[in-house]
């Protein structure tokens, strides 16, 4: 049998999934205790126990100065950023991304500018939003949308513009006005690719929300990552690192589900 019709079972998928996490894992630990062998003062790769030590403080302590537990706080802070971003950049880009699919005159006309701002690197705008929005969290926000609405934009039209022409005949031959070929025909066909183009998002969001608190916050999860790498913390940037990932996988996981039960259509079966 060729490899490519060798399909693994649930749980095989699960096994091969976990092996390669668990590979790493155990490279990580086998690397820190050598190095804390030669030097226990060692930063680079702190132990278990170092980093659960150091994230005590944030965690389970009140901050002396502001008397909250800064690592809810620094969570809280970049959950609501990152949310604002995503659901402002999602809004634009489904009701956008209908018309430049549906309307040829609003695609003529706006997708040359679309295509140009989606390959103008975000990063290097961010003096500018820090310039006019000031250093507030408009700033930032405004840097999630910029870094992924033009590319889930582009997605989307395209998507509605590919949608097959019959369809779209049929309706106006039984009477719908442009107004029903967005709401009834391409909307519902769209918000699949839509969800799909907001799990791919995800990723780049969070480098630009992380971006924008290192430069100018004073909370953030961001933030506390560029505070502490002036003292070496691994110890605690690792332990952030990590809570990051897994908030991403949470989101991806949260998104899968909702596309896969709200349009079981648009998923094969596996």
């Amino acid at each position: 049998m060729r490899i490519v019709n060798l399909k693994p079972t649930r749980r095989a998928r699960v096994l091969l999934g976990v092996a390669p996490l668990l590979l790493l894992v155990i490279a990580y630990l086998i690397a820190s205790a050598s190095r804390h062998a030669i030097n226990p003062a060692d930063k680079i790769l702190p132990t278990p126990q170092a980093m659960i030590s150091a994230m005590q403080s944030l965690v389970l302590v009140p901050d002396t100065m502001t008397g909250e537990l800064l690592f809810w706080a620094d969570t809280s802070a970049s959950l609501w950023r990152l949310g604002l971003g995503l659901a402002i950049s999602t809004l634009s880009a489904l009701l956008l991304g209908l018309g430049l699919g549906l309307i040829p005159t609003a695609r003529a006309t706006f997708g040359p500018l679309v295509t140009i701002i989606a390959v103008i690197p975000p990063i290097a705008l961010l003096p500018i939003l820090f310039i006019a929005l000031g250093l507030g969290e408009a700033a930032k926000v405004a840097l999630i949308v910029i870094g992924i609405l033009p590319v889930m934009l582009r997605d989307i039209a395209a998507h509605v513009e590919a949608l097959p022409a019959e369809q779209l005949v049929k309706a106006q031959t039984l009477g719908a006005s442009s107004w029903h070929l967005a709401i009834r025909v391409a909307l519902p066909q769209a918000m699949p690719r839509l969800i799909h183009a907001l799990r791919l998002a995800i990723g780049p969001a969070w480098v630009f929300l992380i971006s924008a608190e290192a430069i100018a916050s004073d909370v953030g999860l961001g933030y506390r990552i560029f505070l502490v790498r002036r003292y070496l913390s691994m110890d605690i940037i690792l332990p952030y690192v990590a809570w990051i990932t897994l908030l991403a996988i949470a989101m991806d996981w949260a998104l899968r589900q909702a596309s896969e039960r709200g349009f079981a259509w648009a998923h094969p079966t596996r």
